[in-house]
């Protein structure tokens, strides 16, 4: 199947899972994700209609940016980790950063965030499965974390994103979920303009949706296997 094809089968589960669990029409958005994706796979994205592309790696990311940077109406994610080193490119080039865990990128980014561009927007990781190899902050650290970002000047907290450990089961991938749904709602209370949950990939998409996802992540069911 094609790429406008993927995306076409894509937004309709999107659709179908939502109306399921009884959700407003287009609450849920679809953030392809391009990494290692060559430039023709994503102009055959746009045509498709898609606006929202996620990115791991920053130098390739920002080529990408720069090669599609007449098309104002394109929004551009940072979705891998970031180091300081990088933070200068991602800054002036990303509208979204979905990986912030350590108060330092957070107040690089804001000083390094050109004059006149609207404030970056920016999610916590929040490592929801405890895993060691996985990077993200501990849930009980998230109100901290985010009073410090809430104050830098150049920056937009929006809400959270987490990559939660692949389950063989539905119900065990859903503890995961729920847990973050409730963090969400509890960084809601204490901050204004919170409105991203970011969780969902090819595999759990369905269960993520009916646990509040407001963005899902998808590359491969979109642009195929990656050849790294």
């Amino acid at each position: 199947m094609s790429i406008s094809q993927n995306l076409a089968t894509i937004s309709q589960r999107i659709q179908q899972f939502t109306q399921q669990t009884q959700r407003p029409e287009n609450s849920v958005k679809l953030l392809a994700v391009s990494k290692t994706k060559p430039i023709s796979a994503i102009e055959q994205a746009i045509c498709a209609g898609q606006r929202a592309f996620g990115e791991n790696y920053v130098q390739e990311g920002v080529e990408k940016v720069q090669y599609f940077a007449n098309q104002s109406d394109l929004e551009w994610h940072f979705i891998g980790a970031l180091q300081s080193n990088k933070t200068r490119l991602v800054a002036e080039h990303f509208d979204w950063v979905q990986t912030i865990d350590r108060l330092k990128i957070a107040q690089r980014l804001s000083e390094q965030r050109p004059v006149g561009k609207p404030a970056l927007n920016v999610l916590l990781q929040i490592n929801i499965s405890d895993e060691a190899s996985k990077a993200g902050i501990a849930p009980t650290d998230m109100l901290a974390l985010a009073t410090e970002i809430s104050q830098l000047p150049n920056l937009k907290l929006r809400g959270l994103m987490a990559i939660p450990k692949p389950e063989s089961e539905p119900e065990q991938q859903r503890i995961a979920l729920v847990q973050m749904q409730m963090l969400f709602e509890q960084l809601k209370c204490h901050f204004k303009d919170i409105d991203t949950l970011s969780m969902g990939m090819s595999d759990d998409m369905q269960v993520a949706i009916e646990c509040g996802s407001t963005m899902v992540r998808i590359g491969t069911a979109i642009f195929g296997a990656r050849n790294y």
